[in-house]
């Protein structure tokens, strides 16, 4: 009988081994499987989902440090009162570099406070628009509200909570709410956009006297009924100096018509 040859301890190592190897390098050599990144389109399509889901208004506490800014400024440099106060959200803090220009000789005060909503307005407005005691107040709002879920009634109750805040102190200053303007961004909430304008359009006609509803979506509209891209940055949302100059046309002569001779008395 022969007698069976023992093979040597190193070899026997490597042919166990070796299957191991051959898994492993085929584990490297594949490509590992990414996930896909999400595309634009889908994130638009989870933003639009996120805010057709009703929401309460976020803590207006979030801007405290912008308006002791704006405190901090009056206490070197207080408007006259008399003025009109422009306040609203980014669209109109964004508008503060030509906005006395624009709107010359008429004397305005602008107090726009980015990523704010009609509920911030209303929550501050004894600190940024009634403190100065203004004729007038140009308000742009909505625009963010909807963005966080915000119902169109909703926005159409808070702003008539916040007209009645300012009238309270100021029974005859006279409001121009802006009408919520078309962006490339949030084209997919366009639906809710044109209901939550026509609530705050009927809210003014009913009071007719003190409340003006400012249409800026027609000249923000190009032909074929899609926002011009030309007047908005790269974010399409925020808009150029080209979309200034349109809502400047729009609001100057609505202004110039009803307090341009207030503004005339006052000298």
């Amino acid at each position: 009988m022969s007698k069976a040859k023992h093979l040597p301890t190193w070899v026997a190592f490597c042919l166990l081994a070796a299957p191991f190897a051959a898994a492993a390098e085929l584990a490297v050599a594949a490509p590992a499987t990414r996930p896909s990144r999400p595309t634009a389109a889908a994130n638009a399509a989870t933003a639009v989902a996120a805010a057709l889901i009703p929401k309460p208004y976020p803590d207006p506490a979030r801007f405290e440090k912008a308006i002791r800014a704006f405190e901090a400024a009056d206490a070197k440099l207080t408007p006259p009162p008399g003025g009109i106060v422009c306040v609203g959200s980014s669209s109109m803090a964004g508008w503060h570099a030509t906005l006395k220009q624009d709107l010359a000789p008429l004397p305005v005060i602008g107090r726009g406070f980015g990523g704010s909503n009609m509920n911030d307005a209303l929550h501050f407005v004894d600190r940024v628009v009634t403190r100065y005691r203004p004729r007038a107040v140009v308000l742009y709002e909505g625009d963010n509200d909807l963005a966080q879920g915000v119902p169109p009634e909703k926005i159409r109750d808070t702003f008539v909570a916040f007209a009645a805040a300012v009238h309270r102190q100021l029974p005859d200053t006279r409001i121009y709410v802006l009408s919520i303007k078309p962006s490339p961004a949030r084209w997919a909430l366009w639906a809710r956009t044109l209901e939550a304008n026509r609530l705050l359009q009927a809210a003014c006609a009913a009071d007719a006297k003190r409340l003006n509803y400012v249409s800026i979506v027609e000249p923000m509209l190009g032909p074929d009924g899609q926002p011009l891209a030309a007047i908005f940055k790269t974010d399409r949302l925020h808009m150029t100096a080209k979309g200034y100059a349109l809502w400047r046309d729009v609001l100057r002569p609505v202004l110039m018509k009803h307090e341009a001779p207030l503004a005339m008395d006052a000298k």
